[in-house]
C-alpha cells in the first residue's frame, strides 16, 4: 500500500510540474464556463444539468491529454523496465497510477461546484439532482480516467495514446447511436453500455445503483486491462 501511495504522490507531482496538465484545465474552466454563462444568461434556469451536461462532453477530449504520459513516458523514457522489474509489482503501479489521475479529476469536479453556486444566488437548486448529478459526473469521470490510462499502456507514443483514448471514449459516447441503427431488442441491450445514458437517472435526482455499478465495472475492466498490457511487456 505504501508504494502503491508513492507511485500516486510522484504521479501527481508530474501534473502539476507538466504545462499539459494547466494547458488542459485552462481550457477545460474556460469552454464550461463560458457555455455555463451562455445558457445560464439566455434561459435563466436554475438547472446543474446546465454545468454537468457540458463537462460530460468535454471530458471525451479532456481526460485523455491527462493520462496519456501516464504509461506512455515511462515507455519512452525506458523507465518502464525499473518499474517492471522492481519489488513493487505491476498492479500497485497501476493503481496508484489511476489514483493519482482519480485526484485531478475531483479537482475537475471541485471546481465546477463554482457554478451551482453561482445559481444558489438567483434561486434554490434541487438538492438531490444537484449531488447526484455531480456524482454522475464523476463516475463518468472516473470510468474515463481508466479508459485513459489503459490507452497510454499502448503505445510509447503520447499523442497515440491521447488519440486512442479519445477514439475509444467517442465510440462509448456513441454506442446507444449503433442500437438506434439497430432498433427492436438489441437496441436495449446495446444501450447499456453507454457511458453516457447510464448517468441519466443520477442526473434527474435518481439513485440508481446498477449505473452506479456499471461505472465502477467499466474503470475496473480497464485497469485491469492496463494491468494485463504492462504484464505481457514485462514477460517479453
Amino acid at each position: 500500500m505504501r508504494r502503491m501511495w508513492a507511485v500516486c504522490k510522484k504521479e501527481l507531482q508530474m501534473y502539476f510540474y507538466s504545462p499539459t496538465s494547466y494547458a488542459a484545465f485552462a481550457f477545460f474552466f474556460l469552454i464550461v464556463g463560458y457555455m455555463f454563462s451562455s445558457n445560464f444568461l439566455y434561459s435563466g434556469m436554475i438547472d446543474v444539468r446546465m454545468v454537468t451536461s457540458p463537462v460530460s462532453f468535454l471530458y471525451v477530449i479532456i481526460i485523455p491529454f491527462l493520462t496519456m504520459r501516464l504509461v506512455s513516458d515511462e515507455l519512452r523514457q525506458g523507465t518502464d523496465e525499473l518499474l517492471l522489474t522492481s519489488p513493487i509489482s505491476i498492479t500497485e503501479v497501476v493503481i496508484g497510477k489511476y489514483l493519482a489521475a482519480l485526484v485531478v479529476q475531483l479537482l475537475l469536479v471541485g471546481g465546477c461546484l463554482l457554478y451551482p453556486l453561482i445559481m444558489s444566488s438567483y434561486g434554490t437548486l434541487d438538492q438531490p439532482v444537484l449531488w447526484l448529478s455531480f456524482l454522475s459526473v464523476f463516475l463518468v469521470g472516473a470510468a474515463m480516467m481508466a479508459v485513459g490510462l489503459f490507452a497510454s499502456s499502448l503505445s510509447a507514443h503520447q499523442m497515440v495514446s491521447g488519440i486512442l483514448g479519445i477514439v475509444i471514449l467517442l465510440f462509448l459516447w456513441t454506442i446507444d447511436w449503433l442500437g438506434d441503427s439497430v432498433g427492436g431488442k438489441i437496441k436495449d441491450y446495446i444501450g447499456l453500455f453507454s457511458i453516457m445514458n447510464r448517468g441519466n437517472n443520477l442526473q434527474k435526482g435518481v439513485l440508481n445503483f446498477a449505473d452506479v455499478l456499471f461505472y465502477v465495472t467499466l474503470a475496473i475492466v480497464f485497469i485491469v486491462l492496463s494491468i494485463q498490457v504492462l504484464e505481457r511487456k514485462r514477460w517479453r
